[in-house]
């Protein structure tokens, strides 16, 4: 047997995500290059790693096998390097956080100098919707989740971070009455939802049902970003958090219609399972956090009303 560090990699990607194509998007490899060394990899066993039915791959139970060794011996060669960089006194292991897509807004500037100063850190981040990120942290998958709102069923620790506004948007040619505007307009204008398990949708929906308003037309879609897209094109209207329209607001491009009951307010939180024993890099970052979440707010945020 003559495979690589690399190829176990490959592998394990390609049995995560049932796709070459995709593993190669993860990898930030071309796509020919993962299939050469899955090829080469494959080289190495008797028997077959994975199998292509109708253009659709699937990995065999021996291939099943290989991809739970292969992560095993991953996970051990993290493990030397991380206690390498323990040995000459310095922070390392792996960071993992779960964060709801809007929330991608937010977290990075939470993380940059605790990355730039602790360079021995592997950050694992991933950014998905609410339902997910709460199955993360349920599992204990990950260290902490990014949240506006928060889980009513798991018992968890937090730090409050910075305050959460969602406003209802439009792109600017909709013609809106000079005024704040009674809560009942949202049922003449046609409403952009995000997708189920959104905390987003979640908030937008509460809204609507404590208001007791009717939306006959509803368009769903899955992201912010998508959404956004869809209000700046004039596809409708929609009810978004106000840190992932600053840009499009200060352009021009979008314009906040003031309504009654408007904007929902919520915070962002940093949350963790209660009782969690941290890793040593889990637990300093979240002494950064508590010792930086101020500086950082002022520095990053200060045109948010605190």
């Amino acid at each position: 047997m003559n495979y690589t560090l690399h190829q176990l990699q490959v592998f394990l990607k390609i049995t995560q995500n049932k796709s070459i194509t995709k593993a190669a998007m993860e990898l930030h490899l071309t796509q020919p290059a993962v299939s050469i060394q899955l090829k080469n990899f494959q080289d190495q066993f008797d028997v077959p790693l994975t199998e292509v039915i109708g253009r659709k791959l699937y990995v065999t139970d021996f291939g099943k096998e290989i991809a739970i060794a292969a992560e095993r011996i991953l996970n051990e060669v993290h493990a030397i390097n991380y206690r390498t960089m323990a040995f000459k006194g310095r922070i390392s292991g792996r960071l993992k956080i779960s964060v709801v897509s809007t929330g991608k807004y937010v977290i990075p500037y939470f993380l940059t100098d605790f990355l730039k100063q602790n360079e021995g850190v592997e950050l694992s981040l991933d950014v998905t919707n609410k339902t997910k990120v709460l199955k993360n942290l349920e599992k204990n998958e990950v260290d902490f989740s990014l949240v506006s709102v928060l889980p009513e069923t798991i018992q968890i620790e937090k730090v409050e971070l910075m305050p959460n506004a969602l406003f209802l948007v439009a792109n600017i040619d909709q013609k809106i009455e000079n005024g704040i505007q009674d809560k009942k307009i949202i049922q003449t204008l046609p409403i952009i939802y995000r997708e189920q398990g959104s905390g987003t949708r979640y908030v937008m929906e509460k809204f609507i049902e404590n208001n007791q308003l009717t939306v006959p037309k509803k368009m769903v879609l899955t992201g912010n970003e998508a959404v956004k897209q869809a209000v700046l094109a004039g596809l409708g209207c929609s009810i978004m958090p106000l840190i992932g329209i600053k840009n499009e607001l200060n352009n021009g491009d979008l314009q906040i219609i003031p309504v009654k009951g408007l904007p929902i307010q919520s915070n962002w939180n940093l949350i963790w399972l209660k009782g969690k024993k941290f890793s040593p890099v889990a637990n300093a970052y979240l002494k950064f956090i508590q010792e930086e979440k101020i500086r950082i707010i002022q520095q990053k945020f200060n045109w948010i009303k605190q």
